[in-house]
């Protein structure tokens, strides 16, 4: 098979171990074109949505977007504007700003665009659980067309027409806010009158919100990813381009999920978390190369902002966790944290004490937050059996954000811990960790690395292939990054390879521990470094798994 394929025999078994036992399935994962998209005639409600905005369009109505101010509902709000300006209809958009306007539609800012005349609303990214706010829009004689990707709730709102994956039977059922709103345009795209534009030029918007948004990437995804990366790589839209710039990578340099989740997304993000997520939709908007670059320049301050924000939150958050180790899920609290960064600590603390983990301050008198969960655990679900102690909550199995008052805190912590238990047992709780191969560091070479990247886009359901090592001496250990990191000089003893390996944010565990000398068995992913011009190997360590 490997041979028929022109792959390696560990890519071929690699594939083979993920389920893809035919020539033909392992053939799609390895080249998922768009033909194998489900035709749009497929999703219920699609083409209703569309004819209601072509009305809109033929009646001259005003139309507005309205958004999100993470990097989902960002994107999601620059590919609808790019589709209409390409179509030659200049639409308003609408990003609510996380501290003055909290998640989703509000009432304000709706009656707001009813006052400048906006009479269709499209909801990209949220809305799913805002009925009031829809229905006051349609007091004030907006036409609602909802489109979403979040949990709905019982019953849904009263929009005149609701695209969400997960309302109706859909061939793609996991799509994130940026591809319900790609399929929309899609469907546009044939029902507005005039020239039709090239919708394959959205999917680097529909890439980088997809991965960003951490929804797992099955089949529908992994077509709309791969290809919508080709474009993130040849960047010809300039923000694009200024971004790359911006997170030390070459305009033109070939990427993947990992860049962009770890590069491009949390500079987008950066604008929603700490400042005005206009920003960031500017700079994707933008037509001039220089003006995309200031504006690149801002956000990559911003990120570093935040960074700095996250790490002193993240300390005082992992001090607090210590007391509630022992609990089945961390409910962590200060009134000082800022809400910009809670969901990228309570990530950060779910990867060290693997719990489910809500991490929450206080606003305007509300105290507000984001969970993140481990695998086995519904955070949403186990959100909707705690719906008496809050005042709103909405997110996925993964990762979710709520509101309650202040008085709820202690039987929400209570409640919390008895869900999860009732859910997973008593814990403790362990990490799987699964691996592809048994990997010696003299198998590694720049050509199977390069090679691997055929498994592109990695995320949720197609993790970057783990392997585990043969023991590997330990030559010298050492700390970097503000002694956050781990780096080892290892040597494989069978034939002689020496590599570096990181163990990133291990720091704090392991400053007292030295390894000098001893045999370590690492899981481990392998990656090219480039360094002024200079390709290396490096081992990038997911756990130890025996020391000797």
């Amino acid at each position: 098979m490997a041979d028929q394929l022109e792959i390696s025999p560990v890519l071929c078994r690699i594939l083979h171990q993920r389920g893809m036992t035919t020539l033909d399935e392992m053939q799609f994962f390895l080249s998922p074109g768009l033909r194998y998209l489900k035709p749009l005639e497929s999703w219920p409600h699609l083409q209703q949505a569309a004819d209601i905005i072509a009305s809109s369009v033929n009646s001259h109505d005003e139309i507005a977007v309205w958004g999100d101010y993470d990097v989902d509902g960002i994107t999601s709000t620059a590919l609808l504007k790019e589709f209409f300006r390409s179509r030659g209809i200049e639409i308003t958009s609408y990003l609510p700003h996380r501290i003055h306007d909290g998640y989703g539609l509000n009432t304000a800012g709706i009656e707001k665009l009813a006052a400048q005349g906006v009479r269709t609303l499209i909801t990209v990214d949220c809305g799913i659980s805002h009925h009031a706010e829809i229905a006051r829009a349609k007091e004030l004689g907006i036409r609602v067309i909802l489109t979403d990707h979040h949990q709905p709730g019982q019953e849904l709102p009263p929009a005149d027409a609701v695209l969400n994956p997960r309302c109706s039977p859909c061939p793609y059922p996991e799509l994130a806010g940026v591809g319900s709103a790609f399929f929309l345009a899609a469907a546009l795209n044939k029902t507005l009158p005039g020239p039709q534009m090239d919708i394959r030029d959205l999917l680097d918007l529909v890439a980088l919100g997809t991965i960003a948004d951490l929804v797992p990437l099955d089949r529908a995804n992994r077509i709309l990813v791969k290809n919508g990366l080709l474009l993130l790589s040849e960047a010809r839209r300039p923000g694009i381009y200024a971004l790359k710039e911006a997170s030390g990578l070459g305009g033109a340099d070939i990427i993947g999920a990992g860049q962009v989740g770890f590069g491009l997304g949390p500079r987008i993000n950066a604008a929603g978390r700490l400042d005005d997520p206009h920003l960031a939709l500017e700079l994707l908007l933008s037509r001039d190369l220089q003006q995309a670059r200031t504006i690149a320049k801002k956000l990559n301050t911003l990120n570093n902002e935040r960074k700095k924000t996250e790490d002193i939150i993240l300390e005082k958050a992992r001090d607090q966790a210590q007391m509630y180790k022992n609990d089945s899920g961390l409910v962590l609290f200060d009134p000082e944290w800022h809400s910009g960064v809670l969901g990228i600590v309570a990530s950060r603390l779910v990867d060290e004490f693997y719990l489910p983990c809500l991490v929450l301050t206080r606003e305007n008198g509300i105290i507000k937050g984001s969970g993140r969960s481990i695998s086995g655990f519904n955070l949403y679900q186990g959100l909707c059996s705690l719906k008496s102690h809050l005042s709103g909550f909405g997110g996925h199995s993964q990762a979710a954000g709520l509101s309650m008052q202040p008085e709820n805190l202690d039987s929400l912590r209570s409640g919390f811990n008895n869900v999860i238990k009732d859910c997973l047992g008593p814990g403790p709780y362990h990490r799987a960790m699964v691996m592809d191969a048994r990997l010696g560091l003299d198998e590694l070479s720049p050509d199977f690395l390069q090679e691997l990247e055929l498994l592109q886009p990695f995320g949720p359901e197609n993790p970057r292939p783990v392997f585990q090592s043969p023991p590997l001496k330990v030559v010298e250990q050492s700390l970097f990054g503000n002694d956050k990191h781990v780096r080892f000089h290892l040597k494989d003893t069978d034939s002689g390879m020496q590599l570096q390996g990181q163990f990133w944010r291990q720091g704090h565990n392991l400053n007292h521990m030295s390894f000098k000398g001893k045999l370590l068995t690492l899981a481990y992913t392998p990656g090219i470094n480039i360094y002024q011009g200079l390709v290396s190997i490096r081992l990038n360590i997911k756990e130890i798994l025996e020391v000797s």
